[in-house]
């Protein structure tokens, strides 16, 4: 494996720079019963008159107890988009450096680097929808700072091949983006095992897939302590609301729920694939390790127009690489799965 050395791959603008200290940074108990001066706050108590906790100390507490590491290597964003961003602003010289993206795969890689004007290096996913490990590491050269890799990939719904992500893990020179946003769907396990065995590795979850609070907009990203401190340095003092911090506490507590949850999505996901496959205008359904399915069929515009008249929204991928023809399909209710089958038959 490469040497990894943090200090080559941050911006030196970045590396400079302090972090800027909010009234709550500086005195950090601010849960105690006393009179609180600093933070130029409202002092009229609602329930929300004071700043939130910047750190968001108790929810990085469950989690590490959830995904069973250390709080230092966990940073919370408005959004896994959030996160995303502030990995570019970090890592990524503007009109300098560049990244490689998988398509297809998550559309905001590609606009995150156009917004922050960094080259996007795209090598296209091979037919089997696995990563050209070959290609990726020929592609790579000083200036390639981020590798993402979305595992399960949107909108194909695979796991991509652990022994080519490890391959690459050891052998590319930059960070290496895991996005498991879909991970809690997936019959392989999560690379949060190994984050402590690889430090340019970066994993990337969400509450708003299995958690079911996309509402709330918090993405989790897990790295060494190295890079959270980095990322640290740059992130907005409040970025977590109180009540974004408190709605994820009170569902990561009611765990069990979400596990149930993640069953019937699965149990659902299992009883589609079957129906699906009755269906005569389908030509190809694509395995899936995420809580939708893609599917191939003969005109995904008409199929897409026809469901979409019978008030099911579906999302039509065909505009991505390898992806003709093919409509992406949430799982759903078992109510609202049936009346999208039974719309189906009936066209």
């Amino acid at each position: 494996m490469k040497t990894f050395d943090i200090n080559k791959l941050v911006r030196k603008n970045v590396r400079a720079m302090e972090s800027y200290s909010s009234a709550r940074d500086e005195f950090k108990d601010f849960e105690s019963d006393l009179i609180f001066l600093d933070a130029n706050e409202n002092p009229f108590e609602n329930g929300l008159n004071r700043y939130p906790d910047p750190k968001q100390k108790n929810l990085k507490k469950v989690l590490s107890e959830l995904k069973d590491i250390r709080e230092n290597q966990i940073i919370l964003g408005n959004g896994s988009d959030e996160l995303l961003d502030l990995l570019f602003r970090a890592f990524c010289e503007p009109n300098q450096d560049s990244v490689i993206t998988l398509p297809p795969t998550y559309g905001m890689y590609s606009v995150l680097a156009n917004l922050n004007a960094i080259e996007n290096k795209e090598i296209v996913l091979q037919n089997d929808f696995e990563p050209n490990v070959d290609l990726i590491l020929r592609a790579t050269d000083e200036t390639t700072k981020i590798l993402f890799l979305c595992s399960p990939n949107n909108p194909t719904g695979n796991t991509f091949s652990e022994d080519k992500i490890e391959i690459l893990l050891k052998n590319f020179s930059g960070l290496i983006v895991i996005d498991e946003a879909y991970i809690d769907f997936s019959s392989k396990e999560s690379w949060l095992k190994k984050i402590d065995e690889f430090p340019n590795l970066i994993i990337l979850q969400t509450l708003s897939k299995a958690y079911g609070l996309a509402g709330i907009r918090l993405g989790i990203l897990y790295a060494n302590p190295e890079i959270i401190s980095v990322l640290d340095k740059i992130k907005p003092p409040y970025n977590i609301n109180k009540m974004s911090q408190e709605k994820a506490l009170e569902r990561i507590e009611n765990y069990d729920a979400v596990l149930q949850e993640i069953e019937v999505i699965l149990s659902e996901r299992k009883k589609m694939i079957v129906a699906l496959n009755t269906i005569q205008f389908i030509e190809k359904i694509y395995n899936s390790d995420a809580n939708f399915i893609l599917i191939k069929v003969d005109n995904s515009k008409k199929r897409y127009d026809q469901l979409l008249k019978k008030g099911i929204v579906v999302r039509n991928r065909s505009g991505q690489e390898l992806c003709e023809n093919c409509l992406r399909i949430t799982i759903g209710t078992e109510n609202e799965n049936q009346q999208l089958l039974e719309t189906l038959k009936s066209l």
